[in-house]
């Protein structure tokens, strides 16, 4: 499985904006190997986490290469105030059941 975690800080969003990020939104729920999202909002810094995960790397590149998301990127600079993003392979999750979570159902314990 795979995360990316897309950091980024708000400039203002716009109804453009809006239906832009609802289109990719509903594109990356209709992709085979897509297992779910959470977003975190740190109100000290002002910035904003959205991770998604992933089933398959090849999942991931096909939301990245998809040309609205391509579009968002290349306009990027119009709604925010700067961004970084994270690819990462998950090793392992595993909890108590107590949260909601969108890999909650896939057990995959670090063995050691």
């Amino acid at each position: 499985m795979y995360s990316s975690t897309f950091t980024f800080a708000t400039r203002g969003f716009d109804e453009e904006f809006h239906a832009l990020d609802q289109a990719i939104a509903e594109l990356a729920k209709s992709l085979p190997g897509y297992l779910g999202e959470e977003s975190w909002e740190n109100p000290a810094t002002g910035l904003v986490s959205n991770v998604y995960y992933w089933r398959t790397l090849e999942s991931l590149q096909a939301l990245m290469s998809h040309p609205a998301h391509l579009s968002a990127k290349q306009r990027q600079a119009k709604w925010l105030n700067g961004y970084q993003v994270v690819i990462a392979q998950v090793v392992g999750c595993y909890g108590d059941g107590g949260i909601a979570h969108p890999l909650a159902q896939v057990a995959m314990p670090l063995r050691g």
